[in-house]
């Protein structure tokens, strides 16, 4: 059991403190003082060890099967004996151009907290030693550690967005780049870019109920002076999501940039190819003429038809040049 447990500890007054190796013997001891609590960090449990802890704190079964699966969507649940909150974290791979989610879940009861981590994309080692080293925030309890994860969530979340927005500037400047570029891998990347911004919005948008819950009425189990801080990730969560909306407002525009350009350039090719294919039909036409097996035929005897003939279409072929020219299309 241990092996899951990333970490775990007694704070009191704002401070950690040793405590008791078994589970059950430590939340007593946070309980019995009144003004300490017990934070247990897991990482990716599996049933039969989630369970136990489940039994120790009791945990209501449907938030445990909830942090069993790796699926959920941000939210706030309220029971009878703990709050149960998940949060998204998103992680941009560089090198992928790619936007990936993994899942925070938080219980957050009477004296206590535990939370369970899926996936690498967001470890609370950080979040565990700012909380530490800021006392008069940790003072208010197990709601201070489901601040300073949202908070950490949220602050992340508006990185990301700028990572991204530094890469939509790339983009634009592809699409608009005079030559044009590679159209089928332009409007590919372009589709590529717009599912992780739609990943992004899956993990963000959601979660603006829950902090809104948490930053207006009372909540159970969340500190009465706590309102505040949720209000302060509400306002970043805000903020992260109206830049993503930006952000996609903004790609569906490049979207529609490029298909027209895509139009306009084979508009130009049609216009081109039209041009070229009548300035070929006019000799042809005369050559056809000509070609035919006719015993009377105009200047057919005169000495100059041949290369007048010839002239004729030269002329022809150059005045619908300079005509197509002037018009643009060539």
């Amino acid at each position: 059991m241990r092996a899951v447990i990333v970490d775990c500890a007694i704070y009191r007054d704002g401070r950690r403190t040793a405590g008791p190796e078994d589970l059950s013997e430590a939340l007593a001891e946070a309980r019995a003082t009144g003004d300490a609590f017990l934070w247990i960090g897991l990482y990716e449990p599996t049933k039969s060890e989630i369970e136990r802890v489940s039994s120790e704190f009791g945990l209501h079964p449907l938030a445990v099967e909830d942090a069993l699966s790796a699926h959920q969507r941000p939210k706030l649940e309220v029971y009878d004996d703990s709050l149960f909150a998940v949060i998204k974290p998103v992680v941009y791979e560089h090198h992928s151009d790619k936007v990936t989610t993994d899942e925070l879940m938080a219980f957050v009861g009477d004296s206590f907290v535990v939370t369970v981590r899926h996936g690498e994309g967001a470890p609370l080692a950080a979040v565990r030693r700012r909380l530490e080293s800021e006392p008069d925030v940790l003072k208010h309890g197990p709601t201070a550690v489901l601040y300073a994860i949202s908070d950490a969530v949220v602050d992340h979340y508006i990185e990301v967005a700028g990572e991204l927005q530094a890469d939509l500037e790339e983009l634009e400047t592809e699409v608009f780049a005079p030559a044009g570029g590679d159209t089928k891998n332009t409007a590919s990347r372009i589709y590529t870019f717009k599912r992780q911004i739609l990943e992004f919005r899956r993990a963000a948008g959601p979660l603006s109920d829950p902090m809104a819950r948490l930053a207006g009425a009372e909540v159970p189990f969340v500190h009465e002076h706590s309102q505040p801080f949720f209000r302060d990730v509400n306002d970043h969560l805000t903020r992260a999501n109206e830049y993503v909306d930006g952000l996609d407002r903004l790609l569906s525009d490049v979207l529609s940039a490029h298909l027209a350009q895509v139009g306009v350039r084979q508009n130009d090719d049609m216009r081109k190819i039209s041009a070229w294919a009548a300035m070929a039909a006019v000799p042809t036409m005369v050559a056809g003429i000509y070609g035919m097996n006719f015993r009377y035929m105009p200047e057919l005897s005169w000495t100059w038809a041949y290369p007048a003939v010839i002239g004729v279409m030269g002329v022809l072929v150059f005045g619908l040049y300079r005509l197509f020219k002037t018009r643009g299309w060539l």
